[in-house]
């Protein structure tokens, strides 16, 4: 048997090329072949065709065509998030241009744990953490006047100036930063921090509590004002709030202002989970939503939401970046003391990971692709989606809104149906491969949930999904 081809080196790109088309031709068949947001047929039928496509997983001898033949299988067994009817989740459909930078990735398949593995990868992470830590934590260009409107200084590339000391770390998503940012409250606060959190709280928070040995979580019906002044009034020892801006449910914003002034009257850490609405922070029309974000400790981003990147886009931000003193390790084959006395930059401390991919790349070559105004553009368009959809709503007698949407997410519901009835109508649109919405419990009662994260998505296609689940459900 002939070595296989290596996709780097000199032989790399002419390798690769045939694969490419083949890859290319293989999605194509499999989207023709599922004809629409998912596959049909519910779980059951869509293993079915994967064990038939696969076969033997591992071959005595292999088989030329794998490559056509399995993307072809996972294409056709998809959701795709490019469909205007497949909405369900914070599922974006990635642009081309972070897809292209990600096969440059694979390709040139950098190792982030060392700097003689990364050399580019590693001073491209330090300079765009850098300035998305900046977007976060802002000192507003003169003291008169909204910040987004303030001049840049010459050969300044952000429209405000950078709190000082500032930092953040590139995560695999929301789940491994709140993680990240509980053991940072932690180490810093001793081992009796306890975290204080809404009943709207991701679910990854209370499981880094109790991954962290933390004391068992606070959890309050509300952040509100009062209900939140209550609980740090009540509790005792060192505390972490973590607010949410943007909820999985509902898109939620919590009151972060006043979240802030009361973390800072009780001297409790302030972490805020911008999984979701950290996006926002690109619009000019919608960034004042997050007004408050800067006070936290840490904050939460996610750039496979409102960022349009192949998963996996997370960080960490930090209004204090020696707080990442705690994350220090020394592995003599990696950040040795005389190599980073020499000057080889010392990556071991910059995530809990080891071997890591620059999946900084696809979100510096997007940003720099896009600008601030692009990138704002497209969450303003899902943003007026989301409203344009729930006026849509509103003005059907046959539904019920649940609230108008706080960033892209819609709740409704068929008037007068029941919960079972709500649940019956996405498990039937699911298994027919017609649409993919997501639910939601709010107000005691179960909704069709939408999350418009498609920028190509038009009113057509939001009335289109309307009338669908319209005619799904029973009379």
């Amino acid at each position: 048997m002939n070595t296989p081809p290596l996709a780097s080196g000199p032989e790399g790109p002419s390798s690769l090329r045939p694969l490419l088309h083949t890859v290319l031709e293989a999605l194509g068949e499999g989207a023709r072949a599922r004809g629409g947001p998912l596959p049909a047929g519910g779980p059951g039928a869509v293993a079915s065709r994967v064990r038939d496509a696969v076969g033997d997983v591992l071959p005595d001898e292999g088989d030329p065509d794998a490559l056509r033949h399995l993307v072809r299988a996972l294409a056709e067994g998809s959701a795709d998030p490019a469909d205007p009817f497949c909405a369900a989740h914070l599922h974006c459909p990635p642009l081309a241009v972070a897809a292209a930078a990600d096969l440059a990735v694979s390709v040139l398949n950098p190792s982030m744990d060392s700097w003689d593995q990364a050399p580019a990868a590693s001073e491209l992470e330090a300079q765009l953490t850098r300035a998305l830590a900046n977007e976060v934590y802002l000192d507003p260009l003169g003291s008169a006047g909204p910040y987004r409107y303030a001049a840049p200084p010459r050969g300044a590339t952000s429209p405000h100036r950078p709190a000082a000391d500032n930092d953040a770390l590139v995560t695999t998503g929301g789940t491994e930063s709140n993680q990240l940012a509980l053991l940072l409250a932690r180490e810093i606060q001793g081992p009796g921090v306890r975290l204080v959190c809404g009943s709207n709280a991701h679910h990854s928070l209370p499981r880094a509590a109790w991954l962290l040995g933390m004391p068992h979580p606070v959890t309050i019906p509300t952040l509100d004002p009062t209900t939140l002044e209550t609980a740090l009034t009540t509790l005792q020892g060192p505390l972490l709030v973590a607010a949410t801006a943007g909820t999985t449910d509902t898109g939620q914003i919590d009151p972060l202002p006043e979240i802030a002034h009361l973390c800072a009257r009780h001297r409790a850490r302030l972490h805020i989970d911008a999984a979701y609405g950290g996006g926002l922070l690109f619009s000019t029309r919608h960034r004042d939503k997050l007004t408050g974000i800067d006070t936290a400790d840490t904050v939460t981003l996610d750039l496979h939401k409102l960022g349009w990147q192949p998963v996996a886009a997370g960080l960490l931000a930090v209004r204090n970046g020696n707080d990442l003193t705690a994350l220090h390790q020394r592995a003599d084959y990696l950040n040795a003391d005389d190599d980073t006395e020499a000057g080889l930059p010392d990556l071991l401390g910059r995530s809990l990971r080891t071997t890591r991919r620059p999946d900084i790349l696809k979100i510096a070559v997007t940003l720099k692709t896009l600008g601030r105004t692009g990138l704002g553009a497209l969450v303003d368009q899902v943003c007026e989606q989301a409203r344009e959809f729930a006026q849509l709503i509103h003005d059907h007698p046959g539904f019920e809104l649940h609230e108008p949407p706080t960033i892209s997410t819609v709740l409704f519901r068929p008037a007068s149906a029941t919960d079972d009835a709500v649940a019956a109508v996405r498990r039937k649109l699911l298994t027919d491969g017609r649409a993919v919405l997501g639910r939601a419990r709010a107000a005691n009662r179960l909704w069709l949930k939408v999350t418009l994260l498609n920028p190509t998505t038009r009113p057509a296609d939001l009335a289109g999904l309307l009338q669908l689940v319209e005619g799904t459900t029973p009379r």
